[in-house]
């Protein structure tokens, strides 16, 4: 397997300023070098002490590494990847961490043809954004997807998903396309719900902003948790996923307005079938260890 001695991290926000942490507790032997677009962000990871080095140029901070992780929202990827192009070697693996595969492999494989492109996506995150919001343990029992290419290298393969796997990650394979539909499901539907029940409610002429606030039970204060997401890097996620959002969307949308019907005429099994059925989900979402099965969802008081 491809030996992996040092890594570049361009974007340190949550996720960047995560895996360059946790590179750092756990691969002592790893040199690890970042890169941000913000003049703020770097100087903040510098007095952080984030990576051994902080470069100021993007081409500059790739020189001689093995590994190169674009930490940046989808919708910058293509830019990121022509700046960083110059200080390239050969050999070196390029990864990203984007919520949606298949734009995103295109957009690398066009800027950067000459080189090794294996995108990958850390399933892990918080509301918080920028380099303090990072920390350590974030991948521990979380999974990685990696979405090689057909003619992706095994041993690159092997390297990164290596890498991922001595950051505490569970590390799964599939096709991009797959797992933008899988995640369109599971991240990216449940996003735009939360987007729009906590719009809705602002807007609401009947409720005060005030009263939204002080009311909020603990549904509503879990919409607002996923809603504080970074609005920038939600709005390239749902552009460039928008097929297999608006596919899940639509399916969605039928569901919905079967409860409503079901509501509408008191029907009580219907809504208590669906609800037996879905809470087995929750069920099976701890037993796998993605969640805390403490009471209130582990929230501290």
């Amino acid at each position: 397997m491809m030996a992996i001695e040092r890594v570049t991290v361009v974007g340190l926000g949550l996720i960047g300023s995560s895996i360059a942490r946790a590179a750092k507790a756990r691969l002592p032997q790893v040199t690890v070098t970042g890169h941000d677009a913000s003049a703020d962000v770097r100087e903040e990871a510098r007095t952080l002490g984030l990576c051994d080095t902080i470069a100021d140029d993007p081409a500059a901070s790739v020189l001689g590494s093995d590994l190169v992780i674009l930490a940046v929202p989808v919708g910058r990827m293509a830019d990121a990847a022509a700046a960083i192009a110059p200080g390239l070697k050969p050999d070196a693996i390029i990864s990203d961490v984007g919520s949606s595969k298949a734009g995103v492999a295109d957009a690398l494989a066009k800027a950067l043809p000459d080189h090794v492109v294996i995108p990958a996506h850390p399933v892990a995150g918080t509301e918080n954004s920028g380099p303090a919001a990072g920390f350590a343990t974030l991948f521990e029992g979380r999974w990685c997807i990696v979405t090689p290419g057909a003619s992706a290298p095994a041993d690159a393969v092997a390297a990164l998903s290596g890498f991922w796997e001595a950051l505490g990650a569970k590390v799964d394979t599939m096709d991009a396309a797959h797992h933008d539909m899988v995640l369109a499901v599971t991240s990216h539907l449940p996003h735009l719900i939360a987007y729009t029940i906590v719009g809705t409610a602002s807007e609401l002429e009947e409720v005060t902003e005030s009263e939204v606030i002080k009311y909020s039970a603990g549904g509503f204060r879990d919409f607002t948790r996923i809603a504080a997401s970074d609005p920038v890097m939600w709005r390239d996620v749902f552009l460039a996923n928008k097929d297999a959002v608006l596919e899940t969307l639509q399916r969605f949308n039928e569901d919905l307005t079967a409860l409503q019907q079901a509501i509408r005429r008191g029907d009580g099994a219907k809504l208590e079938d669906w609800f037996t059925r879905t809470r087995a989900i929750r069920r099976s979402i701890i037993e796998q260890g993605q969640d805390d099965a403490a009471p209130d969802f582990g929230r501290r008081h």
